[in-house]
């Protein structure tokens, strides 16, 4: 008989708990920072208390000069297994800011030197499909074409189908074009890797994710879509000419096509999130006066097994570190 893995998701969410738990406070308070940084503190303090050795390969506050966890940081003990990590104390900052649903906190790891670093790269092409469709799909197909293929092979009809959407102005072809397919259409002002997890999350309403969104969220929601067995079609998508000159002295390839092998190429990966402000994805924090209860969800690669946690959280006993 194979021996068990350890399942180090259920440890990565002790991390995203914290991270909720800290941020969760500054809900609709419109200081974007402030709930960042809150759950930066918390991450950082409970990832330090894991048997790992960690290497922040995709963290978040380039692009915008936010508290972050910074690439090439080192994080856990320094003892146990090297991981790549990849985090998000916030994924959603806005979202929590002014009090909008699906902010969640999310980390994934990966054995050491198998997670894909961008570089300089901020945007990316995307498309996430879950299990069934990942083999019937094309990046460079016409929005129809891939429509219909996805609805046939999740035996439904084109008009059944959920489109994940970031409300950008980027998208207002890509979304004329999904409404002259037929399909249906969520269009979410944040929230890049909760979009990719919808789409592979067998409980979600959303059947697929399109669009471009940030390249480090795609590198993130790899994990959880490898874990699950879905797939995600990728390719860089510079939105500006300084990111595309930078991409290009980096020797990056802005033609190739990644997918969940490429960004991720191991099976051990171990993926959590818990949501911060609520939604239709993962119910946000609730403070009960001398706790808090909030939900979760952890996925493990090798088995590719998700559990859904809804965890009581008691002061008296424990109370997280800014709390």
């Amino acid at each position: 008989m194979e021996a068990a893995h350890k399942n180090l998701a259920l440890d990565l969410v002790r991390v995203t708990e914290a991270a909720a738990l800290a941020s969760g406070r500054w809900l609709g308070k419109g200081k974007k920072n402030e709930g960042d940084g809150a759950a930066v503190d918390a991450m950082r303090y409970a990832f330090n208390n894991l048997y790992l050795s960690g290497k922040v390969i995709i963290g978040e506050g380039e692009k915008d000069d936010a508290p972050m966890l910074f690439n090439g940081e080192k994080l856990g003990m320094g003892k146990g297994p090297q991981v790549d990590v990849a985090v998000d104390p916030v994924e959603g900052t806005n979202l929590l800011a002014y009090g909008r649903p699906n902010a969640i906190s999310v980390v994934g790891t990966a054995p050491a030197g198998t997670m894909y670093n961008p570089g300089p790269s901020y945007y990316m092409q995307k498309l996430v499909v879950p299990p069934a469709a990942k083999d019937v799909v094309d990046i460079d197909a016409p929005v129809k074409e891939n429509l219909i293929k996805i609805a046939k092979a999740l035996g439904k009809d084109v008009d059944d189908l959920v489109v994940f959407v970031l409300d950008k102005p980027r998208h207002e072809q890509l979304v004329s074009k999904i409404r002259e397919a037929g399909a249906r259409i969520q269009l979410h002002t944040d929230g890049d890797v909760a979009g990719a997890l919808m789409a592979v999350d067998p409980r979600s309403e959303v059947d697929v994710m399109m669009g471009t969104g940030g390249t480090p969220e795609g590198v993130i929601a790899a994990c959880a879509i490898k874990g699950v067995g879905g797939q995600i079609f990728a390719r860089l998508d510079p939105q500006s000419y300084v990111e595309k000159e930078a991409i290009l002295e980096a020797g990056i390839d802005l033609r190739e096509i990644h997918t969940v092998n490429s960004l991720v190429r191991s099976d051990e990966v171990y993926f959590a999130a818990t949501g911060i402000s609520g939604g239709t994805f993962l119910r946000g924090v609730q403070y009960t006066g001398n706790g808090a209860v909030t939900h979760s969800m952890v996925i493990k690669g090798h088995s590719g097994s998700i559990r859904y946690l809804e965890s009581i959280h008691n002061w008296d006993r424990f109370r997280p570190e800014g709390l």
